[in-house]
Parts: C-alpha cells; structure tokens; sequence
C-alpha cells in the first residue's frame, strides 16, 4: 500500500505515530537519561522535579527499574541512539543487588542510599520484575542465560509459596484478602514477552491459566466488566471495593487479551476484549475532558472522576489491537479513536519541561503540578511502540 491509498484515518495514524515517536526519541528519553538515571551507578529514580530538571532524593519503588530497563531497551528498537543497552545492564545487575530479599522475592523499595526500606512482598513488584528479565533476556544476549535463570526461579518461588489452588497467585502467604487482578494483568504481560524468548512451556501454561481466570473471574458474567479487588476464592470481594472497575484496565485487559486471543486462536478472548473496549470507551472516558478517568463502580457510574496518564496510553494500545484484528466499519471506528486517544495522552505533555509529563488532571480540568513518575514513562513507550508497529504495517 502506498501513501496515496491510505485513508485519512490511517494517514492521521501515521502521521501522530510519526511525532510521538520524535517527542520520544528526541526529547523525553534524553531528560530521563540526564536526570532519571545515574550511569556511574547503574541506578535509577523514582521521579523528576519539573522546576529544578533534577531527580528527587526520594525512594525508588522496586517497579520502576524493569520498567526503565524496558523503557530504554524499546526506545532504542524504535530508533534512539542513547547508550541502552548499558543503561538497562547497569540497571539489571542494581536490582539484582539491591532488591533481592532473604525470602526469594524482590522487596518494594530502596532508599537513596540502596538500601532495602520495605521488604514486604508484593506481587506487582514479582510481576515486573518477571517482565524486566524478559526484555534482558531479548536483548541483551550476554546476559540471556543468567536473566532467564533469574526468571524461572523466581516463578517457582511463586509457585511454591503463592500459588493459589484454583488459578493464579495469593497477595501474601498465608493468604488474606483482597485478591487482585492488577498484578495478574502484568504477570500476563510477562508470560507473554518470555513467551517471545523461551521455548520453556511453563510461560504459556501460565499465560493461558491467567487468561482463563480473567475471562472466568475477573470479569463479570453478566456486564462484561473487569473487576480489581476479590475474596480468597476469587468472588467478588464484599462491599464497594468489589464492585471497582477501572476504565484504564478495561482497555490495558482488552489489548493483552487481543493479543493472546490472537495467538491461541480464542475466540471467546476477542469477544471480551471488544466488550471491555466498549466499557472504557462507553463509560470511562469523561466527555467534557476528553480523557479516561480513574474508576468506575459495576453499574458503571463514576466512582473517581481523577484522570491519570496512564490510563490515556492503555486506550490508545487497546485501539490499536483492535483495529488490527478487526475490518470495515468495526476497523474505522477504532482507526477513529486513535486520535482522540493520542490527543488524550498529550493534554499531559503541554505546560511543562520537553521530554516530560504531568500526572494527574483533576475533574475540573486542572492538574496537580508534581514531580514527572518514572513508572509512567514505561506506558508511554509501550504505547508509542504500539503505535508504531500498527503504523508500520499500513
């Protein structure tokens, strides 16, 4: 296909994956490279003030380091010409060093000094963790062996201690409530990209056991819906906090379960995907703002009305899957989201330093001017990335 036999919605695609990718590559890697990472050291930071340009002395929450791992590593996939891969090996061998705890799991947070200051396990955190050794794993092949073997034990690790008997894994040994898909969603992702890079088949047993637990757990029979919080056998959990169904997950589930529906053929994955797509889409964006807020309850009525930056780039990812799987009139209407999603996520670029971002736009419209998140920049660059290869393929 050549340019003259795009539609104007691919050519618009094109020509937004084009800029996100040069705000990406030109701007926003650099300051998180200068100001986010510490070469000497092979750290990295929880976040960056947007007065001073400089990394707040704060704790670095343990997720944050596979996700800058990945951040660099795609960035350099997609064309930056930064030292990646001596950023995201420095950053390795750190976590290794300095997150790893005498239980066998990867603690929540390290000071300024690299010192451990919360131990606790966290599922999230072995999530990313799982996820950060993949993209060692891909690329990086000095270390494929020793980052797959770092894996593989902390997998068995889970499944020896965590490992809930009807699907998926306890928050905290011994068990206590609430379960939670979160974490899940991003162990999936992790299966998914080992998938990618190992031939070991417990990666797409575990894929397929989580993918079968959200389309019989976690989301609702009846709606459609994805829930966040449930009871030790996996029911909803009691009250109101079992009935929360974030707008942001709802298209992040509808692009992984695309992408394994793909994959395995499921065509019962599909269909729940465009049914979450359709919750967000329906729902979950504020139509004053124009952006995807925080929560909704199970009736779908808004129960937190906060717009954060990361739910904007899950609706883009989850168009774009869409409008890959999809033709006709169904492909349009995804083609035609994309732009209103693009236009979501870069509401939160505007007034403040290149290559950086704000956080979290209040009801009114308004944002609350804090230091730049490091664990966004990692939705960001799956986004662009996601964009990229879609615009690629046209």
């Amino acid at each position: 296909m050549t340019a003259h036999d795009l539609s104007e919605n691919e050519a618009t695609t094109l020509k937004l994956s084009s800029e996100l990718t040069g705000w990406l590559l030109e701007e926003a890697l650099p300051v998180w490279h200068k100001a986010g990472v510490d070469d000497s050291k092979g750290e990295c930071f929880e976040t960056i003030d947007l007065d001073t340009l400089e990394a707040d002395r704060i704790p670095r929450r343990a997720r944050i380091v596979p996700r800058q791992i990945y951040s660099f590593l795609e960035g350099k996939n997609l064309g930056w010409n930064g030292p990646a891969e001596q950023i995201a090996t420095g950053l390795y061998k750190w976590f290794l060093g300095t997150y790893r705890t005498g239980a066998s799991h990867f603690a929540a947070a390290a000071n300024i000094n690299a010192e451990q200051v919360d131990e606790n396990f966290d599922l999230y955190n072995q999530a990313f963790a799982l996820f950060g050794f993949a993209q060692v794993a891909a690329s990086l092949p000095s270390l494929r062996d020793e980052a797959t073997t770092e894996a593989r034990t902390l997998l068995n690790h889970l499944i020896a201690e965590y490992k809930h008997p009807e699907g998926g894994f306890q928050e905290a040994s011994p068990p206590r409530a609430p379960l939670c898909s979160n974490p899940h969603m991003h162990l999936f992702e992790a299966c998914l990209a080992w998938e990618q890079v190992s031939d070991d088949p417990i990666w797409r047993e575990l894929a397929d056991e989580i993918a079968e637990l959200a389309l019989t757990r976690f989301i609702d029979p009846v709606s459609g819906g994805l829930r966040e919080f449930f009871d030790l056998d996996w029911t909803p959990m009691p009250g109101d906090k079992g009935r929360i169904m974030e707008p942001g997950h709802q298209f992040e589930w509808a692009w992984l379960l695309a992408k394994w529906g793909q994959l395995r053929a499921d065509a019962d994955a599909l269909i729940a995907a465009r049914r979450l797509y359709d919750i967000g889409r329906t729902f979950g964006i504020d139509e004053s703002r124009g952006v995807t807020f925080m929560a909704l309850n199970d009736d779908f009525t808004v129960n937190d009305p906060v717009a954060r930056l990361w739910g904007q780039t899950e609706w883009i990812k989850a168009a774009v899957a869409l409008a890959q799987i999809s033709t006709g009139p169904e492909r349009d209407a995804y083609l035609e989201d994309i732009p209103l999603s693009v236009h979501a996520l870069r509401v939160f670029f505007e007034e403040v330093p290149r290559g950086l971002y704000l956080d979290k736009m209040a009801p009114d419209g308004t944002f609350k001017r804090e230091s730049a998140p490091a664990s966004t920049l990692y939705h960001i660059v799956c986004a662009i990335s996601e964009l990229d290869a879609f615009a690629k393929s046209l």
